[in-house]
């Protein structure tokens, strides 16, 4: 049994004792037949819905629910949500009462038999009486206003993007959809930079629970593992409160899947798409053994078990080693075809049922996609001093392309039992899954050899992930005012690659000058190379806080403390073997396919022509990695406009790392550290819809696993090479915020911000120049301050015109500055002493527009994206030019329309501008490429 198909049964596992949990709450008295039998109270139609503080957005467990001139009635639950059930068909009006509270009747309720329909309710505080309020409430608002709400009462500065509005646009996944936020750009496809510092200093969590990272190279979390189809919400917290983790610097995403609906849904979805470099071209095609399109093809790929137990080759007899290179997977080459359009679909269901009295709600999604994209005109080149001043030249450039076949599928299943009034339980799990198949050839010199003309490189890579998530938790009311809530999570990642192919021939030149066949480079070390690496981590955190309130309801205040725990175990393996050749080897046999050269007579018996032996770069390490953290947080209401959140948090860090480099012995690292974190924050009600946010706070980012660990790594003949540092140390930040947010109307919003941050030894990534491959190094900078504004505008575009009240405009810009102090370490002196934090970019810009019809499934949307100039790395001497990513305009077009009994249809066209994605170190293009267009038809159909 392969790594895929354990990790899936163990997900499956956790999923049976999760559900063996739940149902252990329920009286275990009634029979299984009666626990699953239609509850009675199905009569009628059904109104759910939440019950919430207008000031605060909190839920307010206990409200009494009543159906006006009936007996129907209900309280709210500890979450705020309830259900009416067996309310007669038609028209009708609720009533909802709390004490402390006005009371609010809710009228043009319609109500179909055996149909749901979803009312939520905003009580507001009384001070003297409690008036009775009569509202007259038109069809639900939807999730923008819901994420508004949430931005508006929050106690930090925090930004949130709805699957609403994910739904109307293209974004297939986490990592597309948050580049739409004020301030975040996102790197690679997958990396999230927010606020013009690097995506090491994002985190990411789900349903509240960190997320694993399945990136060898840095403990960040590639965002287009998830996709779109499962999310909910995606939420940014950009400043710091003591119930968030201490290592929050930049931001923390925070992705929430899919809740229960409250009514009996299924949605179905299914896409093709299209992208201009691709359809009717011949394209690099990877190689395929079976179970690519499923993301499960690792075990087949795998290099020979044989092969990786050999820990000493110096033992091996030339029949041995033949016999290894004989074994070795023969997927040398790819082939070039025409490429296939994308596909990709969704399932989803959730509800609500009555079982054994209690209410059980569910959720669950599968979704599935797979696409054929193409990097074009790719570009790649070293740069070294071209004179005495540091001035770069280009130096190996290279130009081709690369051919990737990408999938990503998951699934959720979420369940959750209301005890009673006072308790809720929930098991929550997420389950993702990706691979991406790689085969890239391109064209150029390898300069340090004078005796080569031109040489062909060609790379065969394929590379699975998986995330996993459990997570079982509980929110209890305790008292008239008191809240507890706990969780336990488990989560893991996986990464493998377990086999790259790695191939160089050129063109060599005779002593006499005469330009040779296209041959087999062996003489030249990694000409034949194979590289596996593995990767696993898993997490288990356990969170539980409690929560006081007190004083008048009207202004409530309250008092939480919590407590939490993380221990991440994380091994890596990463190991490479060359291919050489030996003496008897000359340029003509070298000219043979490699088919032919690796497992053909040059190979047999103990012929001593190729050799087969570890390369110095690659390596194991692992590590073990412990944060224990309490907190104490005040929410308190001065007045009545004022509301002061102070607290701290003291988290004490634990890491124990073994690093063994191939070509070393095994390096042990420790670290302990305790540090006390404090937060302030004064939120300031200039009127019924404007806010003042001010906060201060100290954070911290540590070092990740693989900056520590000193093994190198490098991606292709005359590529880069990375190594670790084993002495880094963590970073201290503080942090400063101003805001100011309007809410002017219906679905709007105006902010603007200022930001400041104080990084004492912020790591960077810097390069290193040698005479040999070019190197790229990390280290602990003295110090770097980072400083901004950001504005933000959502407007109905009606002010301009009545006609235009169907349209919104919304932009958002972020303008960022940064220097950093490189301090006199050996490598920091050779670079320049001030200059931008790597990742940095001094702009963004987004903006767009949506037209939203009459009816629900009619929209179109416009989205555009720009990022400015990016430090990507930092030079060091004696070329002292820094690299940078150029700026890239994207646009986007999303059209969804109805057609008919619940279907719908959409129309996305995707990197409409086609811009290239270009990396230039002064005048030399260190990389570049373009992707192309995309045109994707799809169809949705739901059921209610």
């Amino acid at each position: 049994m392969h790594g895929g198909e354990r990790s899936m049964r163990r997900f499956a596992r956790l999923l049976v004792v999760g559900a063996v949990v739940l149902a252990a709450t329920l009286p275990a008295a009634r029979s299984v037949t009666a626990q699953m039998r239609r509850d009675p109270t199905d009569a009628g139609g059904r109104i759910v819905g939440r019950i919430v503080d207008a000031a605060t957005g909190q839920p307010i467990p206990g409200a009494r629910i009543e159906v006006v001139g009936s007996e129907i009635r209900a309280y709210s639950g500890a979450d705020g949500r309830y259900t009416l059930v067996r309310v007669p068909e038609g028209t009708h009006a609720v009533t909802v009462t709390f004490l402390g509270y006005a009371t609010e009747t809710v009228g043009g309720i319609r109500v179909v038999a055996g149909r749901v329909v979803q009312q939520d309710v905003a009580l507001t505080p009384a001070v003297l009486d409690l008036d009775r309020i009569t509202v007259s409430v038109a069809r639900d608002r939807g999730s923008v206003t819901a994420a508004l709400e949430q931005q508006r009462t929050a106690a930090a500065v925090i930004d949130v993007t709805t699957s609403e509005q994910i739904a109307r646009s293209p974004d297939g996944d986490a990592a597309q959809a948050v580049k739409r936020m004020s301030g975040v750009t996102v790197r690679d496809g997958r990396y999230v930079i927010v606020r013009g510092v690097g995506e090491r200093y994002t985190t990411t969590a789900l349903n509240g629970v960190r997320v694993p990272s399945p990136d060898p190279e840095k403990k960040v979390v590639p965002l287009d593992l998830f996709p779109s189809g499962l999310l909910e919400t995606i939420t940014t917290s950009k400043t710091f409160t003591p119930d968030q983790p201490g290592d929050f610097s930049g931001a923390q995403v925070d992705l929430r899947t899919r809740s229960f609906p409250g009514r009996r849904t299924v949605q179905v979805s299914l896409s093709t798409s299209l992208n201009a470099l691709v359809i009717g071209r011949d394209v690099p095609v990877p190689f395929t053994s079976g179970g690519e399109s499923l993301a499960l093809a690792a075990a087949r790929r795998a290099l020979p078990a044989e092969l990786m137990a050999i820990e000493d080759f110096s033992r091996l007899t030339q029949a041995e080693i033949n016999d290894l290179i004989r074994k070795l997977p023969r997927n040398w080459r790819f082939r070039r075809s025409t490429g296939f359009p994308g596909v990709s679909g969704s399932l989803s269901f959730g509800g609500e049922e009555a079982i054994a009295g209690r209410r059980l709600g569910y959720t669950g999604s599968l979704t599935y996609s797979r696409s054929h994209g193409l990097r074009e005109d790719e570009v790649s080149a070293r740069a070294v001093p071209a004179d005495t001043f540091g001035t770069p030249a280009p130096y190996n450039v290279f130009r081709g392309s690369t051919g990737v076949t990408s999938v990503l599928w998951g699934g959720l299943l979420d369940l959750g039992v209301e005890l009673d009034r006072d308790t809720k339980l929930y098991f929550r799990n997420t389950y993702s899954r990706a691979a991406e198949n790689e085969a890239r050839e391109d064209w150029g010199t390898l300069e340090e050899y004078q005796q080569v003309d031109s040489v062909r490189r060609t790379m065969l890579r394929y590379v699975e992930h998986t995330v996993r998530s459990n997570q079982l938790g509980g929110e209890h009311r305790l008292g008239s005012r008191g809240r507890a809530e706990w969780s336990v999570a488990s989560s893991s990642v996986r990464r493998v690659e377990p086999d790259r192919a790695d191939l160089a021939y050129g063109y060599e030149f005779a002593p006499d000058g005469e330009r040779l066949p296209l041959a087999w480079l062996g003489f030249i070390a990694e000409s034949a190379k194979r590289t596996t690496s593995r990767l696993a981590e898993d997490a288990i955190e356990l969170n539980g806080a409690y929560r006081l309130a007190f004083g008048p309801v009207e202004r409530e205040s309250g008092v939480k403390v919590g407590a939490a725990f993380r221990r991440t175990r994380r091994d890596a393996r990463t190991v490479s073997y060359t291919l050489r050749a030996l003496g008897g080897l000359g340029p003509s046999q070298r000219a043979a396919p490699p088919e032919e050269l690796f497992y053909g007579s040059h190979t047999e018996g103990d012929a001593a022509r190729i050799t087969l032996e570890p390369n110095s770069a690659g390596g194991t390490y692992s590590a073990t990695d412990r944060v224990a953290a309490g907190f104490v947080l005040g929410d308190l209401a001065v007045g009545s406009r004022l509301r002061l959140v102070a607290g701290a948090r003291v988290e004490r860090w634990a890491l124990d790392m073994e690093v063994e480099p191939t070509s070393r012995g095994v390096i042990r690292i420790e670290r302990r550290n305790t540090d006390v974190l404090p937060s302030l924050a004064l939120n300031i009600r200039l009127s019924r819809d404007q806010m003042l946010r001010l906060s201060a706070s100290q954070t911290l980012a540590r070092p990740e696993y693989r900056e520590l660990a000193p093994v190198s790594y490098r991606d292709m003949l005359g590529s880069r090479e990375v190594f670790g540092d084993s002495s880094l140390v963590r970073t201290l930040v503080r942090n400063g915020d101003v805001r100011w947010e309007w809410y002017p109307g219906h679905d709007e919003v105006i902010s603007a911000a200022a930001f400041a941050k104080h990084f004492d030894k912020p790591i960077e990534p810097i390069d290193v120049a040698t005479s040999g491959a070019s190197q790229l190094s990390f280290i602990n900078a003295r110090s770097a301050f980072n400083y901004g504004i950001e504005v933000d505008v959502r407007k109905n575009a009606g002010f301009v015109t009545e006609s235009l009240r169907n349209v919104t405009l919304f932009a958002n810009v972020t303008i960022t500055e940064s220097r950093i102090d490189t301090g006199n370490s050996t490598l920091s002196a050779l670079t320049k002493r001030e200059r931008p934090m790597v990742g940095h970019a001094p702009y963004v810009v987004n903006a767009g527009l949506t037209w939203a019809g009459d009816e629900v499934a009619a929209s179109a949307t416009m989205l555009y994206n720009v990022v400015g100039p990016r430090l990507v790395s930092a030079a060091v001497a004696p070329v002292r030019v820094d690299t940078y990513e150029r700026p890239r305009h994207q646009l986007d077009v999303s059209v969804r329309f109805p057609i008919g009994r619940g279907l719908s249809g959409k129309l996305d066209v995707t990197n409409l501008l086609d811009s290239v994605h270009e990396e230039r170190q002064g005048d030399v293009i260190r990389y570049r490429y373009r992707t192309g267009r995309t045109l994707a038809l799809g169809l949705r159909w739901g059921l209610r």
